[in-house]
């Protein structure tokens, strides 16, 4: 298994509907910078959802879509994952996977899935790939 980290370079939240006292939903946009077998930056979208009053809770699995501009094993291009995060207290635990069809340059035909979990502006990954 692959592994690295991953560092947030920004962070933009906005709620999208609540009402006082409710849970709420909310679209996060991200920039993070990537070390390890990926090398690169990348944009991240996700819609996030906060069930209980206070929102400290965390959130239920959250869908995120990410285009990641980077190297691979030496290899240069962009693709896009699919994020399945769930978030609370204790940090993030991930679970994504390439789009199929979403690489580019000499990442075309890159697929795979990988993991992250952590709770600090640094997130360590798992990333299990292969070229077709």
């Amino acid at each position: 298994m692959n592994t690295g980290t991953f560092t947030t370079l920004s962070w933009t939240e906005h709620v999208a509907s609540c009402a006082e006292g409710a849970p709420r939903y909310a679209h996060a946009r991200a920039t993070f910078a990537y070390t390890g077998v990926i090398d690169g930056t990348s944009t991240c979208d996700y819609l996030l959802y906060y069930p209980g009053e206070g929102f400290t809770d965390g959130g239920q699995a959250s869908p995120g879509l990410e285009r990641i501009e980077a190297t691979v094993a030496g290899r240069a291009g962009s693709f896009v994952v699919r994020h399945d995060v769930r978030y609370g207290p204790g940090g993030i635990d991930d679970t994504w996977s390439v789009v199929p069809g979403s690489g580019t340059g000499e990442l075309a035909g890159l697929t795979g899935h990988g993991t992250s979990k952590g709770d600090s502006d640094t997130i360590g990954y798992t990333f299990d790939y292969r070229f077709d």
